[in-house]
């Protein structure tokens, strides 16, 4: 592989350690790795060129929730939610029923455009959830092929309890044999804890089996009404709690003294419970928008995705939820940039402070070369030009997977 020269970067937002902004950047990419980054001036020489042209430059997008393996369309659903309807969790049965028809060959072809849709817009990494199978045969389908697109594949066997099925057996099988299938193609486990899905007790004893094989924890938490997801993810470590619109004080709390306890040095890692805020998803199915500001001021970290999927966020675009959070969520640009590229890492337990080989979410030496530039002087044009497509280049492990030249 040879090393590329990326100069004359306008604004490098880095959201590394040090948090810097640089005017007048430059970074090297070389082995699938930044190698060197810092001013244009002092720059070494590398085998390729590319002149930023004055543009800003920032660290690709950290999808941290997707539920991107699917088949099916459910826009007949968002219209009559669109006119009233309520948003119900069973919804999720109609995708089950297609995507369980489906081949293989259907369901990775509708997941590589969705993933080439996201990288044009600059998504560098995603997260890649299984639970649209709901049986065993499909739910090791969907997590295979999840690998071959994602770079974190979750196991959300626990997504809904099919029609027919008995609540406490299917999560059985769930914790049981669906889990002992799926185990080996996944890095986390998720339970829906909601109502209309799974009860605490039956999250709980998912999550507690998806530990015991070796899986990180994820919770789908607080997203139709007040309930027992954030303080069940809090409880257990969990390395995010997504959704989170529903908050109590309390809640916010549980939350925050999970990174006072990681700060502290009392907890396992270097990290506690991120929130991860879904704000494309708020607006398809018209709940309140997860409070952001109050979990920032709490000192939680927070991440933004996108939560693609066919029922209640079908967008691939990061931009637009980067705006949303800016214009709508009382988040700064800075706080909303870091949400949805460092944010997402430390979700991932894939940032600078996990340990990981080529860390994600920073342009930093050693990280993994994912960048975006884009068509402006400034990443503040995220969200003073919302709706208008701005990613102009974008590298992924150092490859060039986006921008004028393919």
């Amino acid at each position: 592989m040879t090393s590329t020269l990326i100069t004359h970067i306008g604004e490098l937002t880095t959201m590394d350690d040090d948090d810097r902004q640089l005017t007048d950047a430059a970074v090297v990419l070389d082995g699938g790795t930044f190698a060197w980054v810092g001013r244009a001036a002092d720059a070494p020489a590398a085998d390729e060129r590319h002149d930023a042209a004055g543009r800003a430059a920032l660290p690709g997008w950290v999808d941290s929730h997707s539920h991107l393996i699917f088949a099916g369309d459910r826009s007949a659903e968002f219209e009559a939610r669109m006119a009233g309807a309520d948003y119900a969790a069973g919804g999720i049965g109609v995708t089950v029923d297609a995507t369980r028809k489906a081949t293989d060959d259907q369901l990775r072809a509708g997941a590589a455009r969705l993933i080439d849709e996201a990288r044009r817009q600059g998504t560098t990494a995603m997260e890649i959830k299984t639970g649209y199978g709901l049986d065993v045969d499909t739910e090791v389908r969907l997590a295979t092929i999840a690998g071959e697109f994602g770079d974190e594949v979750t196991f959300l066997g626990a997504h809904l309890v099919p029609a027919g099925s008995n609540a406490d057996e299917y999560t059985n099988l769930v914790a049981g044999p669906m889990l002992d299938a799926v185990a080996p193609h996944a890095g986390w486990i998720d339970v829906f804890c909601e109502r209309g899905a799974f009860t605490t007790e039956q999250s709980r004893r998912v999550l507690e089996a998806g530990r015991a094989k070796g899986l990180g924890l994820r919770v789908h938490g607080n997203q139709l009404g007040p309930g027992d997801g954030i303080a069940l993810a809090a409880e257990l470590g969990a390395a995010s709690v997504d959704h989170c619109n529903y908050l109590s004080d309390a809640d916010i709390d549980a939350l925050a003294g999970t990174w006072d306890d990681a700060r502290g040095g009392r907890s396992a890692g270097p990290h506690g419970t991120v929130a991860t805020l879904l704000p494309a998803c708020d607006l398809s199915t018209r709940q309140p928008f997860g409070p952001a500001r109050e979990l920032v001021d709490a000192g939680v970290e927070v991440a933004l995705a996108a939560n693609c999927n066919p029922g209640s966020s079908f967008t691939t675009s990061m931009p637009f939820v980067v705006a949303t959070a800016v214009l709508q969520m009382k988040l700064t640009l800075r706080e909303a940039l870091r949400a949805a590229t460092r944010g997402g890492a430390v979700a991932l337990r894939r940032d600078t402070s996990s340990g990981t080989p080529r860390p994600l979410g920073s342009v930093a030496v050693g990280c993994r070369a994912d960048l975006q530039l884009l068509d402006a002087p400034s990443a503040v044009h995220l969200a003073y030009r919302p709706g208008v497509p701005l990613t102009a280049d974008v590298w992924r492990a150092g490859v060039r997977v986006a921008g004028s030249v393919r």
